[in-house]
């Protein structure tokens, strides 16, 4: 889908991923940014930087994990702006990685709640008019944990895998419409997500080490390009695609390797 001239909504984009999205999308031609997160403060930082590249924005704050307030922040958009022709579900819970008896079931509920029911119940607050209209394109942005799984995160890789399902089952609701359904996927990415949750970054599996760390601003270009040529699937960098192509042909041993160089439980037992 061509990006000049469209309305790019954007959530999870007062900073990290989000904000470098939504700057990509003001590069490439964005005719307005709908940006959606919690932090007002922070959206307008972002507003402010999009105004200076030559683009134009609104900022909506929002908890994206109240479905009420989901509901009247689409309708709000819809009455002040327009249907998104592109919606980017980048929100996600800043969790900490834990085994599942290190988590309490709140933050079970939350990390499923952002990504999972946010990037649900937004994408169902516009799809009605996005088929009507039979244009647009959803991208939903995830990481390796909706493809593998690895010790020490496993409310984390649930929802991610949950978001993979979703697009899956989306794509397969719209055949034959023309609405794109993108999924993203990468490995560690630069972002304040590590600050906020100490001792996730520890539960890395050693094999990621292979992997070169991405820049938000190349996650952003990643995402505009995938949805200029309507890709199904982003995958970067090119060797993490790689491994992709390994686990097609061998997935017992990359998940093998992911579980073997993974996370120990402090309490883990014999046999």
């Amino acid at each position: 889908m061509e990006i000049k001239g469209k309305t790019v909504l954007v959530t999870g984009a007062s900073s990290g991923v989000g904000a470098a999205i939504a700057k990509e999308m003001a590069l490439a031609g964005a005719g307005e940014l709908l940006l959606l997160a919690r932090n007002e403060n922070e959206l307008k930082k972002v507003a402010a930087a999009i105004a200076s590249l030559g683009g134009k924005s609104r900022i909506y704050p929002v908890d994206l994990s109240n479905p009420d307030q989901v509901t009247a922040i689409a309708q709000r958009i819809e009455r002040e702006a327009t249907v998104p022709d592109i919606i980017v579900n980048n929100a996600g819970y800043s969790g900490q990685w834990k085994f599942l008896d290190e988590t309490t079931p709140k933050e079970i509920q939350d990390m499923m709640a952002v990504p999972y029911f946010a990037a649900a119940w937004l994408t169902r607050a516009f799809l009605p008019a996005m088929r009507a209209r039979n244009s647009g394109h959803i991208v939903n942005i995830s990481s390796v944990g909706s493809r593998f799984a690895w010790p020490g995160a496993t409310a984390y890789i649930a929802a991610r895998w949950a978001i993979r399902g979703l697009t899956q089952a989306l794509r397969a609701d719209l055949h034959g419409c023309r609405v794109g359904v993108t999924l993203y996927e990468s490995a560690e990415i630069e972002s304040p997500y590590w600050a906020r949750n100490p001792g996730s970054l520890e539960r890395i599996p050693k094999i990621a080490k292979m992997i070169p760390v991405l820049k938000p601003e190349e996650v952003g270009k990643a995402v505009v390009a995938g949805v200029r040529a309507n890709k199904r699937l982003i995958v970067i960098p090119f060797m993490l695609k790689l491994i992709y192509v390994q686990h097609a042909i061998f997935p017992w041993l990359v998940q093998w390797l992911m579980t073997s160089t993974g996370y120990r439980h402090r309490t883990r037992g014999t046999a």
